[in-house]
C-alpha cells in the first residue's frame, strides 16, 4: 500500500501552524495590555499631617480657645515638639523653640499660623495643626439650693438637667417649680429662662431643658 508523503506531512503542519497562530494571538494580547497606562491614586495631603493619615477634621477658624483648654499641637515629622498642653491661667502655652505664646483669645488656626511662623527659624515650611482636645473654659454657673453649687466646665453638662445632676440634686427645700436660667445678651442685658423640673421630668414641655450656653446661671431658689 503506497502514502502520499505529501497529505501526511501536510496533516501533521496544521496542527503545528494553529499552535503558532495562538501564541502570536496571546503575545499580540499581553502587548496590548502592557501599553495601558497604570491607574494613579491622588491622595490630598491635610496640613499638618502625612498624606493617607486619615485626618479629616478641618481646621477651626470658629471657636475661641480659652483658658485651661487641653490643646494637642501636632508639627508633622517632629514628635519631640509636638504634644498635649494645657491653657495657663495667663492665656499662655509653652512649648520647645517656640518658647511662650498667647493662645486664649485665638482660634486654633490663628495659633496654627502664629506657630508655624515661630518655628521657620528652626524647620524648613513647618506644618502644624492645633485641636482643642478638652473645652475646660465655656463654664456654666449653679447657684441656690443644690448641694455642690459652683462653677461647671459646659463640656460637661449639656443642658439643665445635666447642671443640677452635676451639682448634685437639690437640697431639701428647693423650689423645683421656680428654677430659671440667666443669659447674658451680647448687649449686656440679660434674658430669664424659666425651668419647672416637676414638669420636666414628667415629660411635660421638654423644650423648657434648654441646651446651657457659655456663662449661663442656673438658679436653683
Amino acid at each position: 500500500m503506497r502514502v502520499n508523503r505529501y497529505s501526511f506531512s501536510v496533516k501533521r503542519l496544521v496542527p503545528a501552524l494553529a499552535c503558532v497562530a495562538w501564541c502570536a494571538a496571546l503575545w499580540s494580547q499581553n502587548a496590548v495590555v502592557s501599553t495601558k497606562q497604570p491607574s494613579v491614586t491622588v491622595e490630598t495631603a491635610v496640613p499638618g499631617q502625612p498624606p493617607n493619615s486619615g485626618a479629616t477634621k478641618p481646621h477651626d477658624d470658629s471657636f475661641v480657645i480659652g483658658n485651661d483648654d487641653l490643646l494637642a499641637i501636632n508639627v508633622w515629622k517632629e514628635p519631640d515638639i509636638s504634644r498635649q498642653v494645657p491653657v495657663r491661667s495667663d492665656g499662655k502655652i509653652s512649648l520647645p523653640l517656640v518658647g511662650e505664646v498667647k493662645a486664649a483669645g485665638e482660634t486654633p488656626l490663628k495659633l496654627e499660623q502664629d506657630l508655624a511662623a515661630r518655628l521657620k527659624n528652626y524647620i524648613d515650611e513647618p506644618e502644624v495643626t492645633v485641636i482643642v482636645q478638652q473645652i475646660n473654659s465655656q463654664k456654666f454657673n449653679i447657684l441656690g439650693q443644690v448641694n455642690h453649687p459652683g462653677s461647671f466646665s459646659l463640656a460637661n453638662a449639656a443642658t439643665v438637667l445635666d447642671a443640677i445632676a452635676l451639682a448634685g440634686g437639690f437640697r431639701d427645700f428647693a423650689k423645683q417649680k421656680s428654677i430659671y436660667v440667666l443669659r447674658a445678651n451680647a448687649d449686656g442685658s440679660e434674658t430669664r429662662i424659666p425651668f419647672n423640673y416637676k414638669d420636666v421630668v414628667k415629660g411635660k414641655n421638654p423644650a423648657q431643658n434648654v441646651k446651657l450656653e457659655p456663662r449661663d446661671t442656673v438658679v436653683v431658689p
